[in-house]
């Protein structure tokens, strides 16, 4: 049984695709809006569904927040977890292309606002809020561990995600962002 804010779990590929399909709608349009002033009919016209069928999947717009909240960063570590794993690359490409996975797409002048609006709402999204970065963190730390060891890796891969932090705030730009994150792991891995 599930639980009462989890909405209704999808029976069906095509229901997976549709939940899929409605919950970036729904990110992208609490990026747009905000959270406050993101209503559900919004939501359900950017995703091309009724109300009545938006309700059918998510009971509420916090149960759809977080779960178009959670969808995000678990593709984000997903993809991160796929860059690292490439030990055929050098770590410094790798690095760079998981903070790219990680961070870099929030970048720009809409999605600039999801990391906003994610940040707005702690309370709601509950314990993802802190691991999904605690995962991204030990995953940066592993795969700095594999050539520096394990001492050395933490303060490296804290030191990266601080650096990575502050361009975020600085960068008008993607490239820009990734640029100057180049830059950072170069000085940082060697």
């Amino acid at each position: 049984m599930s639980s009462p804010d989890a909405g209704h779990p999808p029976s069906t590929v095509a229901d997976t695709d549709r939940r899929t399909m409605v919950l970036e709608s729904a990110m992208a349009t609490f990026a747009r809006f905000g959270y406050r002033k993101t209503s559900m009919e919004e939501v359900a016209r950017a995703a091309h569904i009724s109300r009545p069928g938006l309700y059918f999947l998510f009971s509420s717009k916090e149960t759809l927040f977080r779960a178009a909240v959670k969808q995000a960063l678990d593709r984000d570590i997903t993809a991160v977890e796929q860059v690292l794993a490439d030990s055929g690359r050098p770590l410094s490409e790798r690095l760079l292309e998981a903070f790219d996975q990680w961070a870099g797409r929030y970048i720009g002048p809409l999605t600039r606002d999801v990391a906003t609006v994610i940040g707005d709402n702690p309370d709601i999204l509950g314990e993802i809020i802190q691991t999904a970065p605690r995962r991204f963190e030990e995953l940066i730390t592993d795969a700095i561990a594999v050539e520096s060891g394990r001492e050395a890796a933490l303060p490296v891969a804290r030191t990266m995600i601080s650096a990575s932090i502050g361009l975020k705030h600085q960068a008008a730009s993607r490239e820009f962002y990734l640029e100057r994150l180049a830059i950072a792991i170069s000085l940082l891995v060697r």
